[in-house]
Protein backbone atom coordinates (compact mmCIF):
# COMPACT_ATOMS: atom_id res chain seq x y z
CA UNK A 1 0.00 0.00 0.00
CA UNK A 2 2.88 2.52 0.91
CA UNK A 3 4.33 1.64 -2.20
CA UNK A 4 0.97 2.34 -4.38
CA UNK A 5 0.75 5.65 -2.57
CA UNK A 6 4.64 6.28 -3.40
CA UNK A 7 4.10 5.62 -7.43
CA UNK A 8 0.70 7.92 -7.11
CA UNK A 9 2.71 10.58 -5.96
CA UNK A 10 5.78 10.44 -8.42
CA UNK A 11 3.21 10.21 -11.08
CA UNK A 12 1.31 13.54 -9.85
CA UNK A 13 4.42 14.93 -9.75
CA UNK A 14 5.39 14.43 -13.42
CA UNK A 15 2.35 15.09 -14.31
CA UNK A 16 3.08 18.49 -12.84
CA UNK A 17 6.31 18.66 -13.85
CA UNK A 18 5.18 18.30 -17.64
CA UNK A 19 1.62 20.19 -17.44
CA UNK A 20 2.85 23.67 -15.71
CA UNK A 21 6.59 23.34 -17.59
CA UNK A 22 4.86 23.41 -20.88
CA UNK A 23 2.13 25.55 -20.59
CA UNK A 24 4.34 28.35 -18.64
CA UNK A 25 6.79 27.76 -21.91
CA UNK A 26 3.90 28.27 -24.33
CA UNK A 27 2.15 31.26 -22.81
CA UNK A 28 6.26 33.07 -22.50
CA UNK A 29 6.51 32.41 -26.30
CA UNK A 30 3.26 33.20 -27.45
CA UNK A 31 4.37 37.01 -25.47
CA UNK A 32 7.91 37.12 -26.70
CA UNK A 33 6.84 35.52 -30.79
CA UNK A 34 3.06 36.79 -31.29
CA UNK A 35 2.43 39.78 -29.35
CA UNK A 36 4.82 41.98 -31.03
CA UNK A 37 2.64 40.63 -34.20
CA UNK A 38 -0.41 41.08 -32.77
CA UNK A 39 0.31 44.73 -32.12
CA UNK A 40 1.50 45.76 -35.75
CA UNK A 41 -1.65 43.37 -37.49
CA UNK A 42 -4.56 44.99 -34.65
CA UNK A 43 -3.13 47.87 -33.20
CA UNK A 44 -0.95 50.19 -35.35
CA UNK A 45 2.46 49.45 -37.02
CA UNK A 46 4.67 51.05 -34.81
CA UNK A 47 7.81 50.32 -33.54
CA UNK A 48 8.02 52.28 -29.87
CA UNK A 49 4.69 50.34 -28.87
CA UNK A 50 6.38 47.38 -29.50
CA UNK A 51 9.53 48.51 -27.74
CA UNK A 52 7.70 49.74 -24.55
CA UNK A 53 6.31 46.36 -24.10
CA UNK A 54 9.41 44.73 -23.91
CA UNK A 55 10.98 47.17 -21.80
CA UNK A 56 7.97 47.60 -19.22
CA UNK A 57 7.11 44.05 -18.96
CA UNK A 58 11.25 43.32 -18.26
CA UNK A 59 11.17 45.34 -15.54
CA UNK A 60 7.83 44.46 -14.30
CA UNK A 61 8.97 40.32 -14.35
CA UNK A 62 11.97 41.02 -12.67
CA UNK A 63 10.37 42.45 -10.05
CA UNK A 64 7.56 40.18 -10.06
CA UNK A 65 9.80 37.53 -9.56
CA UNK A 66 11.94 38.67 -6.48
CA UNK A 67 9.00 39.96 -4.81
CA UNK A 68 6.81 36.25 -4.60
CA UNK A 69 9.74 34.36 -4.30
CA UNK A 70 10.35 36.84 -1.41
CA UNK A 71 7.14 36.32 -0.32
CA UNK A 72 6.79 32.42 -0.87
CA UNK A 73 10.20 31.76 0.62
CA UNK A 74 8.85 33.82 4.01
CA UNK A 75 5.31 32.05 3.95
CA UNK A 76 7.21 28.46 3.71
CA UNK A 77 4.56 28.03 0.42
CA UNK A 78 4.61 27.82 -3.28
CA UNK A 79 1.27 26.02 -4.23
CA UNK A 80 -0.89 28.50 -3.90
CA UNK A 81 1.19 31.23 -6.04
CA UNK A 82 1.77 28.47 -8.88
CA UNK A 83 -1.82 27.55 -9.00
CA UNK A 84 -3.66 31.29 -8.61
CA UNK A 85 -0.83 32.33 -10.77
CA UNK A 86 -1.28 30.18 -13.75
CA UNK A 87 -5.52 30.78 -13.51
CA UNK A 88 -4.88 34.78 -13.43
CA UNK A 89 -2.60 34.22 -16.16
CA UNK A 90 -4.58 32.27 -18.52
CA UNK A 91 -7.44 34.60 -17.71
CA UNK A 92 -5.59 37.35 -18.58
CA UNK A 93 -3.77 36.35 -21.86
CA UNK A 94 -7.60 36.56 -23.03
CA UNK A 95 -7.99 39.86 -21.57
CA UNK A 96 -4.85 40.74 -23.85
CA UNK A 97 -6.32 39.67 -26.98
CA UNK A 98 -9.41 41.77 -26.16
CA UNK A 99 -7.73 45.05 -26.55
CA UNK A 100 -7.96 44.51 -30.62
CA UNK A 101 -11.46 46.29 -30.28
CA UNK A 102 -10.75 48.98 -28.53
CA UNK A 103 -9.44 50.48 -32.04
CA UNK A 104 -11.76 48.29 -34.71
CA UNK A 105 -13.30 50.14 -37.26
CA UNK A 106 -12.07 53.68 -35.58
CA UNK A 107 -8.40 53.78 -37.91
CA UNK A 108 -8.09 57.24 -39.25
CA UNK A 109 -10.97 58.73 -37.42
CA UNK A 110 -9.38 59.62 -34.40
CA UNK A 111 -5.79 59.54 -32.98
CA UNK A 112 -7.33 59.14 -29.75
CA UNK A 113 -8.38 55.27 -29.79
CA UNK A 114 -5.19 54.44 -31.17
CA UNK A 115 -3.61 56.02 -28.53
CA UNK A 116 -5.79 54.64 -26.01
CA UNK A 117 -5.65 50.95 -27.38
CA UNK A 118 -1.30 51.49 -27.58
CA UNK A 119 -1.64 52.52 -23.59
CA UNK A 120 -3.88 49.57 -22.74
CA UNK A 121 -1.98 46.52 -24.81
CA UNK A 122 0.88 47.55 -23.05
CA UNK A 123 -0.60 47.67 -19.70
CA UNK A 124 -2.18 44.04 -20.08
CA UNK A 125 1.11 42.90 -21.24
CA UNK A 126 2.44 44.29 -17.94
CA UNK A 127 0.11 42.53 -15.94
CA UNK A 128 -0.29 39.57 -17.33
CA UNK A 129 3.75 39.15 -17.19
CA UNK A 130 3.30 39.71 -13.68
CA UNK A 131 1.19 37.72 -12.86
CA UNK A 132 3.10 35.17 -15.26
CA UNK A 133 5.71 35.73 -13.48
CA UNK A 134 4.37 34.72 -10.36
CA UNK A 135 3.07 31.61 -11.51
CA UNK A 136 6.25 30.34 -13.59
CA UNK A 137 9.56 32.23 -12.60
CA UNK A 138 9.30 32.49 -9.05
CA UNK A 139 6.46 29.70 -8.35
CA UNK A 140 6.97 26.47 -10.48
CA UNK A 141 10.49 27.08 -10.89
CA UNK A 142 11.02 27.12 -7.06
CA UNK A 143 8.52 24.24 -6.39
CA UNK A 144 10.32 21.89 -8.81
CA UNK A 145 13.70 22.62 -7.14
CA UNK A 146 12.23 21.99 -3.86
CA UNK A 147 11.29 18.77 -5.07
CA UNK A 148 14.47 18.11 -6.73
CA UNK A 149 16.79 15.18 -4.79
CA UNK A 150 19.52 13.13 -5.77
CA UNK A 151 17.09 10.98 -7.14
CA UNK A 152 15.46 12.49 -9.83
CA UNK A 153 18.21 15.33 -10.17
CA UNK A 154 19.22 14.14 -13.92
CA UNK A 155 15.25 13.78 -14.94
CA UNK A 156 13.95 16.71 -13.26
CA UNK A 157 16.91 18.77 -14.97
CA UNK A 158 16.61 17.31 -18.44
CA UNK A 159 12.83 18.25 -17.99
CA UNK A 160 13.65 21.66 -17.50
CA UNK A 161 16.36 22.02 -19.82
CA UNK A 162 13.83 20.39 -23.05
CA UNK A 163 10.99 22.48 -22.10
CA UNK A 164 11.71 25.78 -23.62
CA UNK A 165 12.71 24.27 -26.83
CA UNK A 166 9.49 22.60 -26.68
CA UNK A 167 7.75 25.56 -26.06
CA UNK A 168 9.34 27.58 -28.36
CA UNK A 169 9.17 25.36 -31.64
CA UNK A 170 5.12 23.83 -30.59
CA UNK A 171 4.19 27.72 -29.77
CA UNK A 172 5.77 29.21 -32.98
CA UNK A 173 4.81 26.84 -35.10
CA UNK A 174 0.82 26.19 -33.30
CA UNK A 175 0.59 29.81 -32.94
CA UNK A 176 1.03 30.61 -36.73
CA UNK A 177 -1.55 27.92 -37.37
CA UNK A 178 -4.14 29.20 -35.16
CA UNK A 179 -3.89 32.68 -36.27
CA UNK A 180 -4.28 31.39 -39.53
CA UNK A 181 -3.85 33.95 -42.93
CA UNK A 182 -6.76 35.42 -41.85
CA UNK A 183 -5.16 36.86 -38.69
CA UNK A 184 -7.41 35.85 -36.15
CA UNK A 185 -5.05 36.13 -33.28
CA UNK A 186 -8.31 35.35 -31.42
CA UNK A 187 -8.06 31.84 -31.84
CA UNK A 188 -4.30 31.90 -30.44
CA UNK A 189 -5.14 33.78 -26.84
CA UNK A 190 -8.19 31.87 -25.99
CA UNK A 191 -6.86 28.59 -26.96
CA UNK A 192 -3.79 29.32 -25.02
CA UNK A 193 -5.72 31.53 -22.24
CA UNK A 194 -8.01 28.39 -21.91
CA UNK A 195 -5.32 26.09 -21.57
CA UNK A 196 -3.06 27.87 -19.02
CA UNK A 197 -6.70 28.25 -16.87
CA UNK A 198 -7.17 24.10 -16.82
CA UNK A 199 -3.56 23.72 -15.72
CA UNK A 200 -4.12 26.32 -12.78
CA UNK A 201 -7.57 24.18 -11.70
CA UNK A 202 -5.89 21.02 -12.00
CA UNK A 203 -2.64 22.20 -10.02
CA UNK A 204 -5.04 23.79 -7.25
CA UNK A 205 -6.09 20.19 -6.58
CA UNK A 206 -3.32 18.32 -7.14
CA UNK A 207 0.16 20.32 -6.41
CA UNK A 208 1.18 20.12 -3.32
CA UNK A 209 4.40 21.69 -1.18
CA UNK A 210 7.66 19.46 -0.49
CA UNK A 211 7.76 18.08 2.67
CA UNK A 212 10.60 19.77 3.98
CA UNK A 213 9.39 23.39 2.57
CA UNK A 214 9.40 25.70 5.64
CA UNK A 215 8.96 29.84 6.00
CA UNK A 216 12.64 31.22 5.96
CA UNK A 217 12.83 34.85 7.49
CA UNK A 218 16.10 36.92 6.92
CA UNK A 219 15.62 40.14 8.77
CA UNK A 220 12.04 42.51 7.43
CA UNK A 221 10.72 41.78 4.10
CA UNK A 222 12.45 44.42 2.08
CA UNK A 223 16.03 43.12 3.59
CA UNK A 224 15.11 39.74 2.17
CA UNK A 225 14.11 41.01 -0.91
CA UNK A 226 16.83 43.12 -2.31
CA UNK A 227 19.65 40.89 -0.26
CA UNK A 228 19.37 39.17 -3.84
CA UNK A 229 20.79 42.26 -5.72
CA UNK A 230 23.44 42.94 -3.53
CA UNK A 231 26.77 43.54 -5.54
CA UNK A 232 29.12 42.83 -2.46
CA UNK A 233 32.39 40.72 -3.98
CA UNK A 234 30.76 40.78 -6.95
CA UNK A 235 33.26 42.90 -9.24
CA UNK A 236 35.94 41.27 -7.07
CA UNK A 237 35.33 38.10 -9.44
CA UNK A 238 36.74 38.85 -13.19
CA UNK A 239 35.44 36.12 -14.13
CA UNK A 240 32.15 36.37 -13.09
CA UNK A 241 31.92 39.66 -14.28
CA UNK A 242 32.92 39.16 -17.96
CA UNK A 243 30.79 36.58 -18.25
CA UNK A 244 28.28 38.72 -17.52
CA UNK A 245 29.08 41.02 -19.86
CA UNK A 246 29.66 38.61 -22.55
CA UNK A 247 26.21 37.52 -22.46
CA UNK A 248 24.78 40.77 -21.70
CA UNK A 249 26.46 42.08 -25.11
CA UNK A 250 25.28 39.00 -26.98
CA UNK A 251 21.50 39.89 -25.39
CA UNK A 252 21.54 43.17 -26.56
CA UNK A 253 22.83 42.23 -30.15
CA UNK A 254 19.79 39.52 -29.57
CA UNK A 255 17.11 41.99 -28.63
CA UNK A 256 18.05 44.35 -31.56
CA UNK A 257 16.16 42.05 -34.16
CA UNK A 258 14.23 39.61 -32.43
CA UNK A 259 11.70 41.80 -31.31
CA UNK A 260 10.96 42.65 -35.22
CA UNK A 261 11.70 39.15 -36.88
CA UNK A 262 8.13 38.52 -36.98
CA UNK A 263 6.81 41.36 -38.23
CA UNK A 264 9.86 41.52 -40.61
CA UNK A 265 8.56 38.69 -42.14
CA UNK A 266 5.15 39.58 -42.28
CA UNK A 267 4.94 43.01 -43.29
CA UNK A 268 8.27 43.34 -45.15
CA UNK A 269 8.90 39.95 -46.60
CA UNK A 270 4.96 38.96 -47.39
CA UNK A 271 4.60 36.01 -45.08
CA UNK A 272 1.49 35.51 -43.72
CA UNK A 273 1.62 34.24 -39.94
CA UNK A 274 1.03 30.50 -40.25
CA UNK A 275 3.89 30.48 -43.08
CA UNK A 276 6.03 32.13 -40.88
CA UNK A 277 5.12 30.58 -37.88
CA UNK A 278 6.34 26.73 -39.84
CA UNK A 279 9.92 28.72 -41.24
CA UNK A 280 10.82 29.96 -37.79
CA UNK A 281 9.47 26.65 -36.12
CA UNK A 282 11.58 24.33 -38.46
CA UNK A 283 14.65 26.57 -38.54
CA UNK A 284 15.09 26.63 -34.43
CA UNK A 285 13.43 22.91 -34.18
CA UNK A 286 16.82 22.19 -36.83
CA UNK A 287 18.82 24.73 -34.12
CA UNK A 288 18.01 22.94 -31.46
CA UNK A 289 19.69 19.83 -32.79
CA UNK A 290 22.92 21.63 -32.73
CA UNK A 291 22.99 21.38 -28.82
CA UNK A 292 23.89 17.50 -29.01
CA UNK A 293 27.57 17.99 -30.72
CA UNK A 294 28.15 21.12 -28.12
CA UNK A 295 27.61 18.48 -24.87
CA UNK A 296 30.72 16.83 -25.73
CA UNK A 297 32.43 19.75 -25.57
CA UNK A 298 31.32 21.12 -22.55
CA UNK A 299 31.65 17.89 -20.74
CA UNK A 300 35.39 18.11 -21.42
CA UNK A 301 35.57 21.46 -20.34
CA UNK A 302 35.61 23.53 -23.69
CA UNK A 303 32.77 25.59 -22.72
CA UNK A 304 34.49 28.96 -23.93
CA UNK A 305 35.00 27.00 -27.58
CA UNK A 306 30.93 26.21 -27.58
CA UNK A 307 29.97 29.75 -27.14
CA UNK A 308 32.31 31.04 -29.58
CA UNK A 309 31.04 28.73 -32.32
CA UNK A 310 27.34 30.02 -30.89
CA UNK A 311 28.27 33.59 -31.66
CA UNK A 312 29.84 32.63 -34.78
CA UNK A 313 26.75 31.04 -36.27
CA UNK A 314 24.01 33.78 -35.44
CA UNK A 315 26.60 35.88 -37.38
CA UNK A 316 26.36 33.94 -40.06
CA UNK A 317 22.86 33.81 -40.21
CA UNK A 318 22.45 37.51 -39.55
CA UNK A 319 24.25 37.90 -42.56
CA UNK A 320 22.60 35.86 -44.65
CA UNK A 321 19.26 37.75 -43.87
CA UNK A 322 20.94 41.21 -44.26
CA UNK A 323 22.79 40.47 -47.40
CA UNK A 324 20.78 37.87 -49.31
CA UNK A 325 16.74 37.73 -48.14
CA UNK A 326 14.87 40.47 -49.61
CA UNK A 327 11.51 40.90 -50.59
CA UNK A 328 10.41 39.42 -54.19
CA UNK A 329 12.91 36.87 -54.51
CA UNK A 330 11.11 34.73 -51.87
CA UNK A 331 7.87 32.28 -52.10
CA UNK A 332 5.97 33.43 -50.04
CA UNK A 333 2.52 31.12 -51.53
CA UNK A 334 5.05 27.90 -50.99
CA UNK A 335 7.08 27.97 -47.32
CA UNK A 336 8.98 24.33 -48.80
CA UNK A 337 10.24 26.50 -52.22
CA UNK A 338 13.79 25.86 -53.32
CA UNK A 339 13.23 30.30 -53.15
CA UNK A 340 13.42 29.85 -49.23
CA UNK A 341 16.52 27.66 -48.68
CA UNK A 342 18.80 30.69 -47.99
CA UNK A 343 15.81 31.83 -45.63
CA UNK A 344 15.25 28.50 -43.90
CA UNK A 345 19.69 28.57 -43.61
CA UNK A 346 19.38 31.78 -42.13
CA UNK A 347 16.80 31.19 -39.59
CA UNK A 348 18.64 27.83 -38.79
CA UNK A 349 22.26 29.35 -38.06
CA UNK A 350 20.96 32.27 -36.21
CA UNK A 351 18.85 30.10 -33.88
CA UNK A 352 21.77 28.05 -33.27
CA UNK A 353 23.66 30.90 -32.25
CA UNK A 354 21.00 31.14 -29.70
CA UNK A 355 23.11 29.53 -27.21
CA UNK A 356 23.64 30.65 -23.22
CA UNK A 357 26.96 31.59 -22.84
CA UNK A 358 25.83 31.45 -19.26
CA UNK A 359 27.76 28.23 -19.10
CA UNK A 360 30.94 30.66 -18.58
CA UNK A 361 29.07 31.51 -15.37
CA UNK A 362 31.26 30.47 -12.42
CA UNK A 363 29.06 27.06 -10.76
CA UNK A 364 29.83 28.45 -7.23
CA UNK A 365 28.54 31.70 -8.01
CA UNK A 366 25.18 31.17 -9.47
CA UNK A 367 23.13 31.48 -6.39
CA UNK A 368 25.13 33.87 -4.25
CA UNK A 369 24.79 35.97 -7.04
CA UNK A 370 21.47 35.48 -8.82
CA UNK A 371 19.93 38.97 -8.64
CA UNK A 372 22.64 40.43 -10.22
CA UNK A 373 22.69 37.45 -13.08
CA UNK A 374 19.29 38.52 -13.84
CA UNK A 375 20.40 41.67 -13.88
CA UNK A 376 22.76 41.06 -17.08
CA UNK A 377 21.36 38.19 -18.53
CA UNK A 378 17.92 39.65 -19.20
CA UNK A 379 16.99 42.73 -17.62
CA UNK A 380 20.21 44.90 -19.19
CA UNK A 381 20.13 43.56 -23.09
CA UNK A 382 16.08 43.45 -23.57
CA UNK A 383 15.95 47.28 -22.03
CA UNK A 384 18.97 48.49 -24.01
CA UNK A 385 18.78 46.09 -26.95
CA UNK A 386 15.02 47.16 -27.53
CA UNK A 387 15.55 50.82 -27.71
CA UNK A 388 18.48 50.38 -30.03
CA UNK A 389 16.24 48.35 -32.38
CA UNK A 390 13.54 51.05 -32.15
CA UNK A 391 15.61 53.73 -33.45
CA UNK A 392 17.03 51.36 -36.28
CA UNK A 393 13.35 50.40 -37.13
CA UNK A 394 11.43 53.72 -36.77
CA UNK A 395 14.29 55.65 -38.84
CA UNK A 396 14.74 53.27 -41.41
CA UNK A 397 13.37 53.22 -44.88
CA UNK A 398 10.56 51.42 -43.57
CA UNK A 399 9.27 53.95 -42.10
CA UNK A 400 6.21 55.22 -44.63
CA UNK A 401 3.13 57.08 -44.16
CA UNK A 402 -0.43 55.32 -44.81
CA UNK A 403 -3.19 56.92 -46.72
CA UNK A 404 -4.36 57.79 -43.45
CA UNK A 405 -0.98 59.91 -42.93
CA UNK A 406 0.02 57.95 -40.14
CA UNK A 407 3.59 57.17 -40.39
CA UNK A 408 4.00 53.17 -40.35
CA UNK A 409 7.42 51.42 -38.92
CA UNK A 410 7.88 48.24 -41.17
CA UNK A 411 11.07 46.57 -39.95
CA UNK A 412 14.10 46.24 -42.97
CA UNK A 413 17.19 44.23 -43.41
CA UNK A 414 19.41 46.96 -41.29
CA UNK A 415 18.20 45.54 -38.14
CA UNK A 416 20.13 42.10 -39.01
CA UNK A 417 22.99 44.31 -40.13
CA UNK A 418 23.23 45.84 -36.57
CA UNK A 419 22.88 42.77 -34.68
CA UNK A 420 25.68 41.05 -36.24
CA UNK A 421 27.51 44.35 -35.90
CA UNK A 422 26.53 43.70 -31.80
CA UNK A 423 26.81 40.33 -31.79
CA UNK A 424 30.62 40.34 -33.12
CA UNK A 425 31.73 42.90 -30.44
CA UNK A 426 30.35 39.81 -28.21
CA UNK A 427 33.97 37.92 -28.95
CA UNK A 428 35.81 41.10 -26.97
CA UNK A 429 34.67 40.06 -23.78
CA UNK A 430 34.20 36.28 -24.44
CA UNK A 431 38.22 36.25 -24.96
CA UNK A 432 39.07 38.13 -21.91
CA UNK A 433 36.31 35.38 -19.70
CA UNK A 434 37.89 32.44 -21.86
CA UNK A 435 41.62 33.71 -20.48
CA UNK A 436 40.31 33.59 -17.53
CA UNK A 437 37.98 30.24 -17.73
CA UNK A 438 41.55 28.08 -18.64
CA UNK A 439 43.26 29.41 -16.29
CA UNK A 440 40.75 28.46 -13.71
CA UNK A 441 40.27 24.86 -15.25
CA UNK A 442 44.14 24.74 -15.01
CA UNK A 443 44.28 25.63 -11.41
CA UNK A 444 41.46 22.93 -10.56
CA UNK A 445 43.34 20.14 -12.49
CA UNK A 446 46.61 20.41 -10.85
CA UNK A 447 44.78 20.61 -7.57
CA UNK A 448 43.12 17.54 -8.34
CA UNK A 449 46.75 15.81 -9.26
Amino acid sequence: MVNKIQQMSKTRFWMLVWSLGLAGQLCWNIENQWFNTFVYAKIAKNSTIVTLMVITSALVTTFSTFLFGTLSDRRGSRRKFVSIGYILWGALTIAFGLTEFISSGNVGNGARFSLLAAVLVILADDVMSFFGSMANDSGYNAWSNDNTNDQNRGQVGAALAILPVIGTIVGTVVGGILIGSDDNYQRLFWAMGLFVIVTGLFSLFFLRDAPGLKPHKSGTFWQQFSAVFKAKGFFAQRELVLACVTTAVFFVAFNIYSVHMGNWMIYRVGFSADKMGVIQGVGLLLASLLVIPGIRAVNEKKIPIVAAMAVFLNIVGLILLSVFVRPGTLDTDTVFSGKNIILFMAVFLSGGGFVRVKELYPEESRGQFEGMRILFFTLIPMIIGTVIGNVIVSNGAGSVQNEYGIVENIPTESIYVWGAVLAFLTFIPLYKAARLYWKRIKRESESAA
